[in-house]
């Protein structure tokens, strides 16, 4: 805590004992070994022992000091003090994506087949999970689409396109199976920070009556929203739009859009059978993802070797880093040139750059992002 108050500062063992002594008569021995002595050092060290859980306590009885930094550590406390005003930590998401199979003309597979990553014995990296939550037959080309949900919810589910290789059971006519895209909306449970943050929101920007602060909260109390945009009047009178970009800053995957639905207008009719109040109808859609594609000639550094698709993949977690940090900022919709530039020039292996080149074009102009719109990034080409 940042300020201890008075009655718990300086209650150090040593401090307690010398209180303790200086109440004792001046003509009795009360030197270290005496019978006083040895009564009272017990005592000294179990009330400076309960000063540290009188500390703890109080640090634990605030939600700013109850929440933890760290990314793994879930505070029991601070989920008990936001449930005093109604807000719950939001669990861990299952990624979601498809998979094609790939064999004989006409072979059924059934859902809840599980397929999976090869495991990693380089790197220790274990396997992961999926199973189709839907049936599937190939067609006549022998090629068939299922979607697939992570079997463990969490993170750990978003891997990229091409990783899905393996069937945990056999199936007969099935010779290989993919996932030709990435698989996404994959959310560990929620963190501390999240959840402060939430909590603050709901305590210091009180939604009523259905102003744009209470459909944003009901929407962030489903697990795997990581944004939400407000469009009142989107339809005309009577309609409201949001947009939802997940924790990763991409369009919200179909599970969670469906999910806040549910959970604030599941009829759409106007009758209140959700969150919202009678009267409005709410669609809930994913935001429409705007590429943000980049080519550019770099001049490495002789210091330190490095490879250009290196340099690309510094390129591409910068670029994205910042572009998750402008994802639904209404008060600056802009994807920055110059930002993307200083972005370059902030990796040591860069010396300079030269034809940057944005979406195509070479200008230094910004791309405006709209309304129900997120920028993500695109492909990104390194030359020398």
């Amino acid at each position: 805590m940042a300020d201890v108050p008075m009655y718990l500062q300086e209650q150090t063992e040593e401090n307690i004992m010398n209180r303790m002594l200086a109440k004792v008569p001046s003509d009795i021995d009360k030197s270290e070994g005496s019978f006083i002595w040895d009564a009272q050092a017990p005592v000294a060290f179990m009330l400076s022992e309960a000063a540290l859980w009188a500390q703890e306590l109080l640090r634990r009885g605030f939600a700013s000091t109850a929440a933890s930094d760290v990314a793994d550590i879930r505070s029991p406390e601070l989920d008990l003090r936001a449930a005093e005003h109604g807000v719950t930590r939001r669990a861990a998401v299952a990624s979601s994506g498809t998979v094609l199979f790939t064999g004989r003309p006409g072979t059924v597979i059934p859902a809840g087949t599980t397929v999976a990553t090869p495991a990693d014995e380089v790197s220790g990296e274990s396997s992961v999970e999926y199973v189709t939550t839907a049936a599937v037959t190939l067609s006549d080309s022998g090629t068939g689409t299922a979607p697939i949900r992570a079997v463990v919810p969490g993170k750990q589910g978003n891997v990229p396109a091409d990783v899905i290789q393996l069937m945990m059971s056999s199936i007969g006519g099935v010779m290989s199976v993919t996932n030709p895209e990435p698989t996404r909306s994959g959310a560990d449970t929620e963190t501390d920070q999240s959840l402060l943050e939430r909590f603050y929101a709901k305590v210091r920007s009180q939604g009523t009556s259905g102003n744009k602060s209470q459909y944003m909260q009901w929407a962030n109390e489903i697990a795997g929203v990581g944004g939400v945009e407000v469009v009142p009047l989107w339809q005309g009178p009577g309609t409201v739009g949001l947009y939802l970009i997940d924790t990763d800053k991409r369009a919200a995957s179909p599970e969670i859009v469906e999910a806040v639905q549910q959970h604030i207008d599941p009829t759409q009719d106007g009758q209140g059978e959700g969150m919202a109040p009678a009267g409005p109808v709410v669609t809930v859609m994913p935001a429409e993802e705007i590429e943000i594609h980049i080519s550019v000639k770099v001049q490495r550094t002789q210091e330190q070797p490095s490879t250009l698709e290196e340099i690309r993949t510094l390129i591409e977690d910068g670029v994205r880093a910042y572009l998750q940090q402008i994802a639904f900022n209404r008060k600056d919709p802009l994807v920055r040139y110059t930002r993307i530039a200083s972005v370059l020039l902030d990796i040591p292996i860069i010396v300079d750059y030269s034809e940057l080149v944005i979406n195509g074009s070479a200008e230094q102009q910004n791309i405006e992002i709209g309304s129900g719109q997120v920028a993500v990034l695109g492909t990104v080409s390194v030359s020398e």
